[in-house]
């Protein structure tokens, strides 16, 4: 026995039962099913006598017990993994090359790169280091392009290193049976 639905074709009908657009079977409805009311807390039916307590005797009620559950991660599919890893390494990039830029931004306000010139002209001297400027070794359209290149090849690698983790968990859990994990639901 199987957890997947059969298909419509071979489904049994049931004689008398409604059928749906796509020829499935539909089940008919149940008393249970009317939307009604739900009662607070379980007890004895509107209208019933109410139970009587001896002399001296308090109605305690006691906490609810909040339920738990205890399921095992058994599979993870590689392709919801893959799509994404691949949007988180995107944002990833995009906070990368903002950050380096902001970075240089301020650096260039505070006037690093100038300090910078001017110590290696004090340090070196001459004529030849008059006209030298740190900016045009690392400046900011070389620094953005580098840093743009290697987020791109982080958001590939990123991508890959997930789906392959995918499959490897996947190999893992058919062997040693996944991760068990407990459910809880919260006592408020």
């Amino acid at each position: 026995m199987t957890d997947r639905a059969t298909e419509p074709s071979t489904r049994p009908r049931i004689p008398g039962s409604p059928v749906g657009k796509d020829d499935s079977t539909v089940r008919p409805p149940l008393a249970s099913d009317k939307p009604g009311p739900l009662p607070d807390k379980p007890g004895p039916p509107a209208g019933a006598p109410a139970p009587s307590l001896p002399p001296g005797a308090t109605v305690t009620s006691r906490p609810r017990v909040p339920r738990r559950a205890r399921l095992r991660l058994t599979r993870v599919d590689p392709w919801s993994v893959m799509k994404t890893s691949f949007l988180l390494s995107i944002a990833f990039a995009v906070v990368t090359v903002v950050s380096v830029a902001m970075v240089w931004q301020v650096l260039g306000a505070a006037g690093v790169w100038d300090s910078i010139n001017s110590t290696v002209q004090e340090a070196i001297g001459g004529e030849d280091t008059a006209d030298f400027r740190v900016e045009d070794y690392v400046g900011t359209s070389r620094v953005l392009g580098f840093t743009m290149l290697v987020a791109a090849i982080d958001v590939v690698l990123i991508t890959a290193a997930a789906t392959l983790t995918a499959f490897l968990y996947n190999m893992a859990a058919a062997l040693l049976g996944g991760i068990e994990l407990t459910l809880a639901e919260d006592g408020h």
